[in-house]
């Protein structure tokens, strides 16, 4: 498995045709609420039929393609639901282009009673499922962490050529060029201490027993109870890499609920040292939102790094 098999079209209509007939009308577009990059709505049909479309701007178009592909990867471990993909695609429209991703709408419901353990035990299965198909690209790149293409975190491209080594990609294909990125916000003083910290990153990081296939942006809001009241992935950054740096995430932004974490590491025991490193890794979605949402997150990112290099 190299690629996702997802279809793609030139216009809307030309993929609603494709999938629902020659006869098919949208008969209203309500708009839903929720993320910051692109618009969203449920799309109700002649059909009796809704689906779920996500729309940007024309230029954006990788982005839903990558999406696709991460939901794709994820579906392939049949560890945990994730939403069916029904195309992507793009449209001049009547007065601009716009990209587009059609997908099930999802009726969330109330999450069951075991609703945290039992996501838990499907992350524990995902992080668990053999990654090994996933880091392997048409020109003939493999290695053991990575992904078979290219893809974003958030609206930022996010670089997944393969490598042999966790703390090595890591070091270049994550924490590097967020630095990078971020160098207008740093000081000298903070220069130097990204620079100490990345040639002392394996005295920090271990290489995972296994590599893991991973959602990549695993916080609260990329999780939901589908309709049957179990979890759902949405909105992954997918590629192969260490557990913990899914786990790390779910901790960033408020955290689960302790019992998740219990039923975690009860289906999938942690190396020791976790909490350790559970910072750093976080490290990476700090960089991040500083290049994305600006200085509100620089203290944050300077906090991280003085924990490491004193």
């Amino acid at each position: 498995m190299k690629h996702c098999p997802v279809l793609q079209f030139n216009s809307l209509a030309q993929a609603l045709v494709s999938l629902f007939g020659n006869s098919v009308a949208i008969k209203r577009t309500d708009r839903v609420t929720g993320g910051d990059i692109n618009k969203a709505y449920a799309v109700t049909l002649n059909t009796g039929d809704t689906i779920f479309m996500k729309a940007n701007e024309k230029e954006k178009a990788a982005s839903f393609v990558a999406e696709a592909s991460g939901i794709f990867a994820i579906a392939q471990t049949g560890a945990i639901r994730v939403p069916k993909i029904l195309c992507v695609g793009t449209d001049d429209g009547q007065e601009v282009g716009y990209s587009f991703l059609l997908m099930e709408f999802v009726k969330s419901a109330e999450p069951k009673a075991d609703y945290w353990e039992r996501f838990a035990q499907e992350l524990a299965a995902l992080h668990q499922a053999d990654a090994s198909a996933f880091c392997e690209r048409d020109d003939g790149q493999k290695g053991r962490f990575g992904f078979f293409e290219d893809n974003f975190i958030g609206a930022r491209p996010q670089d997944n050529s393969p490598s042999k080594s966790w703390i090595e990609f890591f070091r270049d294909k994550r924490l590097l060029p967020q630095f990078k990125a971020a160098d207008s916000y740093l000081t000298s003083a903070d220069r130097e201490n990204a620079t100490k910290l990345l040639d002392h990153l394996d005295e920090f990081l271990i290489e995972p027993k296994a590599p893991s296939l991973l959602h990549g942006d695993l916080w609260s809001g990329n999780a939901m109870a589908g309709p049957d009241g179990k979890a759902m992935l949405i909105d992954p950054a997918a590629y192969v890499g260490a557990c913990e740096a899914d786990l790390a995430m779910t901790e960033l932004f408020g955290g689960f609920p302790p019992k998740f974490y219990q039923a975690y590491r009860a289906a999938n025991p942690l190396e020791d040292g976790y909490e350790k490193r559970r910072d750093l890794y976080n490290l990476y979605q700090l960089l991040n939102h500083l290049n994305f949402f600006g200085q509100s997150y620089l203290n944050a990112v300077r906090s991280v790094v003085q924990e490491y290099v004193g």
